[in-house]
């Protein structure tokens, strides 16, 4: 199994345990890249995205030192909090795809709990 396979079976088995909890709330999905990260608060009932923010913003983009390191992350987490609270969102689930609960992904998840998402 290569690296590619496990990454997506690591993706679908969080998936699968997310759709369990979830019941009718909507899902805050986290992706990674090596440059930057992005977050979308998503209302899978609808499928459509209710709140996204990323690094490559125009007015963090000039604030962040870089789109790759924990202070990045949360200020990603607290824009996006505060982007959620105004759609009329308090409870999420978290999805953290195939990324480890660690580092960057921990810290904009912090970051969103401070700013008043729950999950």
């Amino acid at each position: 199994m290569g690296s590619k396979e496990s990454t997506q079976r690591r993706a679908q088995r969080v998936r699968r345990q997310i759709k369990k909890v979830a019941g009718d709330r909507p899902r805050l999905s986290v992706h990674r890249t090596s440059k930057n990260i992005y977050v979308q608060v998503i209302d899978d009932s609808k499928g459509h995205t209710i709140a996204a923010a990323s690094t490559l913003e125009k007015d963090l983009k000039g604030s962040l030192k870089t789109g790759a390191d924990t202070a990045a992350a949360a200020a990603i987490g607290k824009l996006i909090a505060e982007r959620a609270s105004k759609a009329g969102v308090k409870e999420v689930v978290f999805d953290r795809g195939p990324y480890i609960y660690h580092g960057r992904v921990k810290a904009l998840a912090e970051a969103a709990r401070e700013g008043g998402l729950s999950f």
